[in-house]
């Protein structure tokens, strides 16, 4: 493996807000740093008025372009890494090379796609200020970025070429993205890759300065995005959308006639086709990701691997999957020894596998899926019963799944009956996707909904809250006062799966996903104290209560508005309109009723 040509050359890609921020050591030569931070021509601007700097628009899309080669003397390489400034480390750029190409054993001939995610380097510094910051706070919880990780959205080509010593031309053109939009991307890739293949790097340029020109990925708006001669119509999800609906608006008028393609999504998957293979098992593969369960997806691709992987993440949703999960990993990956120790228990991850070496390095964990060829979701393979972990030896057994575990769940037939009729009766995918996505939706939620009313109680009473004392704290989640709601408010209100659901809460109680779905609710309830709080100071008279105390009780009064102001803003609090408004005019009539020298002390502190 090797790098080489336009590979680590210049200052990172992260944009100017980021840029600014990130240590001294972290950056490149002033001279390039300059370069990349240079404003566009007047005749280059695109007239949006964003006032943002060169690669802005690309940076909130994009972190870069690799294009990854094969030498025959230093085996992969990163030929190309654009734009050229962007900033890599060393070992993300080792992870993206080895991750870029499909195993040899794959036996890949044509175009392949597939997707990967690797863990950010430690060293580098990330921005509170990122461009993207802004709109995470209205995406569902399981599209937010996560900070500690890329996605990798790969187009390989390997086709016969006599010209060339090994007999392939072998290539791979890469997204690099912190966004977990996978649909959008393979479509990107679709209409840029094989041209690129053709024409090369200017052709790679002017697709990625299409990219700059793009509007923010704003969530909920409908967005138009031409990239060489095409234009995509795409509608990022919020959180405030009814979970599983889709809401692109579709060609209904004149204007949408330049529109080439509508997406319908932008991150879900074939669910119907990953789940073919083991289609009898769904139901407890859903427990197996819902509980955080070690988990081993063996497939003849990374194209099979990633979208199985990515299929199973999915399955849970609108929960989102807290743990780890690698689409598409390899012996190379920085985590391999991390992730196949013997030592220690296996980890709560996902990892999709096509190496046959992984068969043996993995064959201590406990849930191993093994896939066949994805064919086209027209049959369902035979009912088999769940194997056992010792039969697993190679790649070469039988597709299946490999366990020792016992579903806390009765399996549910009716589902299994509707999807086998659509199969006969020739239903076409997309639809079958469209009845398994609501299943998993409809078991989730049943799941989900007696867990968030117990938190919901958790929350302290309106008329506690007073605009003098700090907000109240939240109630403590004591489990088994939780199980005592199950008997009359649990899932049997919305399921007619019967099973051990108390057994299936207990075990969820001490996975991952709890931890990380409580932090996340835990917050968004602690800042709706806050807001609440802010509320009831804003019905206050304010004014009137100076007149009652001490000057150094004003001020400190004033300082302490101040915060919550900041706070407000630097923590999106859910507060009504007109709040920070009526704040800012307590403030400012608090201030002008205070003496001339704490006046001026007070107006620069701070902002109002």
């Amino acid at each position: 493996m090797a790098l080489r040509g336009l590979a680590g050359s210049g200052p990172s890609s992260r944009g100017p807000l980021e840029e600014a921020v990130a240590p001294a050591e972290e950056r490149e030569t002033p001279a390039m740093v300059a370069a990349g931070a240079a404003r566009e021509d007047d005749d280059e601007d695109d007239g949006r008025g964003r006032g943002l700097l060169r690669w802005d628009g690309f940076s909130a899309w994009l972190h870069c372009v690799c294009v990854v080669g094969f030498d025959l003397e230093l085996g992969q390489a990163v030929e190309v890494i654009y734009p050229q400034h962007s900033k890599l480390t060393d070992k993300e750029k080792t992870n993206i090379c080895y991750l870029s190409f499909p195993d040899s054993n794959s036996g890949c001939l044509g175009d392949t796609q597939f997707c990967f995610r690797f863990r950010q380097s430690s060293g580098r510094r990330v921005s509170l200020h990122c461009l993207l910051d802004q709109f995470d706070k209205d995406l569902p919880v399981y599209l937010k970025k996560d900070p500690a990780y890329f996605y990798g959205y790969v187009y390989f080509r390997q086709i016969r070429d006599k010209s060339l010593k090994r007999g392939y031309f072998q290539k791979s053109l890469v997204l690099i993205s912190k966004l977990p939009y996978i649909h959008f991307f393979h479509t990107v890739l679709k209409q840029i890759a094989p041209e690129y293949f053709e024409k090369s790097e200017p052709y790679l340029e002017a697709a990625c300065n299409d990219v700059d020109r793009w509007p923010a990925p704003v969530p909920g708006k409908t967005l138009y995005l031409p990239i060489t001669g095409v234009v995509m119509k795409v509608r990022i999800p919020t959180c405030h959308d009814k979970p599983g609906t889709t809401q692109i608006a579709q060609l209904t008028q004149q204007a949408d006639t330049h529109i080439s393609v509508i997406l319908p999504t932008v991150h879900e998957v074939d669910l119907f086709r990953c789940f073919c293979p083991v289609f009898f098992h769904s139901q407890m593969l859903w427990e197996l990701v819902l509980l955080g369960e070690p988990l081993v997806v063996m497939a003849p691709s990374p194209s099979e691997s990633s979208e199985t992987v990515l299929a199973l993440v999915n399955c849970i949703s609108p929960l989102k999957y807290f743990s780890d999960f690698r689409p598409y990993f390899t012996i190379h990956d920085s985590e391999f020894k991390e992730y196949t120790t013997r030592t220690q228990a296996p980890p709560s991850v996902i990892l999709g596998v096509t190496n046959p070496f992984f068969a043996k390095t993995l064959q201590h964990w406990p849930h191993i899926i093994r896939i066949g060829d994805l064919k086209p979701a027209g049959e369902i393979p035979k009912q088999v019963k769940v194997k056992k972990l010792k039969n697993l030896k190679t790649l070469d057994s039988k597709p299946g799944v490999y366990t020792s575990y016992k579903p806390y769940l009765s399996r549910d037939d009716e589902i299994i009956k509707q999807l086998q009729k659509g199969v006969q009766q020739k239903r076409p995918s997309e639809a079958q996707s469209v009845i398994l996505r609501r299943y998993f939706l409809e078991l989730t939620q049943s799941f989900i909904i007696p867990l968030e009313r117990y938190v919901a109680s958790l929350m302290p009473l309106q008329k506690s809250i007073s605009p003098w004392k700090s907000p109240p704290q939240l109630r403590q989640f004591i489990p088994e006062e939780f199980m005592k709601t199950l008997e009359k408010a649990g899932p049997q209100l919305t399921s007619r799966i019967k099973g051990d659901w108390i057994g299936l809460y207990r075990h969820f109680l001490k996975s991952p996903n709890f931890d990380g779905w409580f932090k996340t609710r835990r917050k968004e309830m602690t800042q709706k104290l806050e807001a609440l709080h802010l509320e009831a100071l804003c019905e206050e008279d304010l004014l009137l209560w100076t007149q009652k105390h001490t000057e150094v009780e004003t001020v400190d009064l004033v300082l302490k508005l101040k915060n919550k102001l900041l706070q407000a803003d630097r923590e999106h609090l859910p507060v009504k309109p007109d709040t920070v408004g009526k704040l800012r005019t307590h403030i400012d009539a608090i201030i002008s009723a205070l003496p001339e020298d704490l006046q001026g002390i007070l107006l620069k502190t701070g902002m109002t």
